[in-house]
């Protein structure tokens, strides 16, 4: 007969196994892949000014804040416009990024696309812009405070769709799952069916 200190050594080796196996799936190898941009420069040529002035500020990362960010979508006044609120250290936010990075290839010449990046270091935001390139801007949100503004606080990733009027239309939480959903997206809060 087993000692009971036997027992419950073997049945916290086969929970720490049965951990180590969940982490292993769910994880991977903890390499990522670059994630291969569109030709931007091909796809955005000829955009109206307010959005090329975007696509010249591809993946910098702008200081000012709600008043900075705020101004930018009063700059956008006619266009609608799509806010992706990520960090890099979001699992999430790195996996639907390759949707973003599509959609604004093709849409980012009637819509606006921008980035907020919230909680996250400059420099690992950096790193992960320059194998993840999008042709628009984010902005610094150390401190959260463009995402509570934007009623964005329940965890990210977030978007915030803003309809060509600049009105805050509809903030969703969560992943994008699929490219197919993030269209219908914007199509529905952002470009009106267009």
């Amino acid at each position: 007969m087993k000692s009971a200190a036997h027992i419950k050594l073997l049945v916290l080796t086969l929970l720490g196994l049965a951990a180590a196996g969940l982490l292993a799936t769910g994880c991977g190898s903890g390499e990522e892949e670059a994630s291969p941009p569109p030709d931007y420069a091909k796809k955005l040529e000829g955009s109206p000014a307010p959005l090329a002035a975007l696509h010249q500020q591809s993946n910098e990362l702008l200081p000012g804040g709600v008043d900075a960010f705020n101004q930018r979508i009063e700059e956008l006044n006619g266009f609608p416009a799509v806010v992706n609120i990520w960090a890099s250290w979001c699992g999430p936010c790195r996996a639907e990024f390759p949707y973003f990075q599509k959609l604004s290839a093709n849409m980012g010449k009637r819509v606006a696309f921008l980035g907020v990046n919230s909680q996250d270091d400059d420099a690992s935001a950096e790193t992960f812009l320059s194998t993840h390139p999008v042709p628009y801007p984010s902005y610094i949100d150390q401190d959260k405070e463009i995402a509570t503004d934007l009623g964005a606080n329940f965890g990210l990733p977030a978007t915030a769709f803003f309809d060509a009027d600049g009105e805050l239309t509809y903030v969703k939480h969560g992943e994008f799952r699929d490219l197919a959903d993030l269209r219908e997206h914007i199509s529905q809060y952002a470009t009106g069916g267009e």
